[in-house]
């Protein structure tokens, strides 16, 4: 077989792989996270397995153990949350009539500096905007209750996830081995080269980041608490959940936690305290966690992330915020691969080869 009709064929099977997953898109959600689940909790498999236990023992401990841990933060976690979300119901009133208080009188010294003219433009604009606004928030909602946050959705992931997390552990030396015996032999050396190379990329950064994100939620939502922000567990937690996507999560932390210091504290310094507090949590993330526990040597560039995130959001849902990392990992090997044996060509050198 020619070089042409092999790069034809394996273009023609990539195709037709991305094509069935935007098809299936809607229900591999649980077979995704099984896969996931799966990926991370192999290695510890493998360590319990070599105190000669069977395998689908290992797996069984180390699945239940898993899901025990995951129940307790729940139970330990929800209290706090339902009481610092019933609180927020509670004093949202508050905080609108003080966010009303403090910007009206903006609002009016602005309005008077401007013209009539343009007063009335303002508010044709605000209108618009405003409708555009509500029509995209209940867009988004109804998306949501349509597809990603359903009960199906839900309860399959519940019960599903699981199981396939289970078989998919068991078996996972078996299809290893499969796959390796699929390879085409002529390519197989270099393909196992890539694959390593990529597990290495896509172990680093996901357990890596995954205990950034863990260091992080703990310490804005202690610290925070104690700074005497209403709400600060909460938002400590989600700040550290989206600290997965690098600068989201501090961003979003600082906003929130500074918006709610303004309205609730009247001492500049309780304030300054919030903000030092995601300050000093970025300067650490940035010089001592992502460099200690992440690495300089993954390979993948926070842009890089961001944008596979967001795209892989945009075209398949949640399923492809799920595959973005390892999709990024595989698409960052292969190109430095391209790379490398570019630089080595005759179209770099400009010598016959």
């Amino acid at each position: 077989m020619t070089a042409g009709k092999q790069i034809r064929f394996w273009l023609i099977g990539l195709g037709l792989f991305v094509l069935a997953l935007w098809v299936l898109s809607g229900m591999l959600l649980p077979f995704v996270m099984g896969l996931a689940v799966a990926y991370l909790l192999d290695p510890v498999v493998d360590r319990v397995e070599r105190w000669r236990l069977p395998r689908w023992l290992a797996t069984t401990l180390v699945l239940l153990s898993f899901v025990l841990v995951l129940v307790l933060m729940v139970l330990l976690l929800l209290p706090l949350v339902q009481s610092q979300v019933s609180h927020l119901i509670e004093v949202l009133p508050n905080y609108a009539n003080a966010a009303r208080d403090r910007l009206l009188p903006m609002l009016d010294r602005l309005i008077h500096r401007l013209s009539p003219e343009d007063v009335e433009r303002l508010r044709g604009a605000a209108g618009n905007y405003a409708g555009d606004v509500v029509g995209w928030i209940g867009r988004v909602l109804k998306h949501i209750l349509s597809s990603g946050l359903a009960l199906f959705d839900v309860l399959s992931v519940m019960f599903i996830t699981p199981i396939v997390a289970f078989y998919l552990m068991r078996d996972w030396d078996i299809l290893v081995a499969k796959v390796n015996g699929w390879l085409p032999l002529h390519h197989a050396a270099t393909i196992r080269e890539q694959a390593r190379e990529v597990d290495e990329t896509l172990a680093g950064f996901v357990r890596g980041q995954a205990l950034v994100c863990l260091v992080l939620g703990v310490f804005y939502a202690v610290a925070l608490s104690l700074a005497g922000l209403d709400f600060g567990l909460v938002i400590g937690l989600m700040a550290g959940l989206l600290s997965f996507i690098p600068y989201v999560g501090s961003l979003f932390g600082f906003v929130s936690s500074t918006g709610l210091a303004l309205l609730q504290f009247d001492d500049p310094w309780r304030i300054a305290i919030v903000i030092a507090i995601f300050l000093f949590g970025q300067a650490v993330e940035g010089n001592v966690l992502t460099p200690k526990l992440v690495g300089e040597k993954v390979g993948l560039h926070a842009v890089w992330v961001i944008f596979a995130l967001l795209a892989g959001g945009s075209l398949f849902g949640f399923v492809g915020v799920l595959l973005a990392v390892p999709v990024a990992a595989v698409i960052g090997v292969l190109t430095r691969f391209a790379l490398g044996r570019y630089l080595e060509s005759p179209y770099y050198r400009g010598t016959p080869s």
